[in-house]
């Protein structure tokens, strides 16, 4: 089983569930997170635009899925596709972390792996 992790831009969640939707993904979750990557946070006016300030965290959305291992693919492709915020991306479209994972145990059953899933 793997797990994707993938760090997002808050407005192109409705996309990525609906592409993660169209190629079967049947569970994940989502999160409002703030942080910083490469970009190293952006510069932003305040009060009326006269001055500005540099804001180091910035909103993004981790979506979180749990897979079966010969779905792995599929769903980053699904992700990559739906999460890019122009045709050849751009800085601050995000991140895919993909682990392996050991066990899934489905707390009401008691079932383990692919049929916790």
């Amino acid at each position: 089983m793997i797990k994707i992790e993938a760090i997002v831009r808050p407005d192109r969640i409705n996309i990525i569930i609906d592409a993660l939707d169209a190629v079967g993904c049947r569970g994940f979750h989502v999160q409002n997170v703030n942080g910083r990557g490469q970009q190293q946070g952006v510069e932003v006016f305040t009060g009326r635009g006269a001055t500005t300030a540099t804001r180091t965290s910035l909103p993004k959305a981790l979506i979180t899925t749990v897979i079966p291992d010969e779905d792995k693919e599929i769903i980053i492709e699904a992700i990559l596709t739906a999460a890019k915020s122009s045709e050849k991306g751009a800085i601050g479209d995000g991140k895919i972390f993909v682990t392996q994972v050991l066990e899934v145990i489905r707390v009401r059953t008691g079932e383990r792996n692919e049929s916790a899933l």
